[in-house]
This record gives C-alpha cells, sequence and structure tokens, in this order.
C-alpha cells in the first residue's frame, strides 16, 4: 500500500505502524512516531492499523559530537 513517511511516497506492505518502524530498521532504538497528526506511544504501534496514504513521521535520535 502507498505510504507516505517523512514526506516522501512510499509503497510498503504492512499492516502496523510496528511493521513500519521494523521496515525501516528502527525497531529497539528510541523513535517517535507520529500517524497522521498523532503521536503514538510505542504500546500502540502493535495495533495501530495503517490506511493507504497515511502520513507518517518517524523521528529517530543519532548521537554524535
Amino acid at each position: 500500500m502507498e505510504l507516505i513517511v517523512n514526506g516522501q511516497k512510499q509503497e510498503l506492505e504492512a499492516r502496523t505502524i510496528e511493521e513500519v518502524v521494523i521496515h525501516f530498521g528502527l525497531e529497539g532504538r528510541p523513535v517517535v512516531v507520529e500517524a497522521d497528526g498523532t503521536v503514538l506511544t510505542k504500546e500502540q504501534w502493535a495495533t495501530a492499523e495503517v490506511r493507504p496514504m497515511m502520513k507518517i513521521e518517524l523521528v529517530h535520535f543519532v548521537g554524535g559530537g
């Protein structure tokens, strides 16, 4: 299905937000997820279903100096 992730159209076979996070290799990292304007807690990811053209923002933190 087509989703908009971080402002770019993506074709993903994902049913939940958790599957989107896994697709981008962000599981186990500090990540903030916003879906259609709503920030989701990590506990919500497994049950939050994605819909075609859903706008998802994935914000992850990287260290450095």
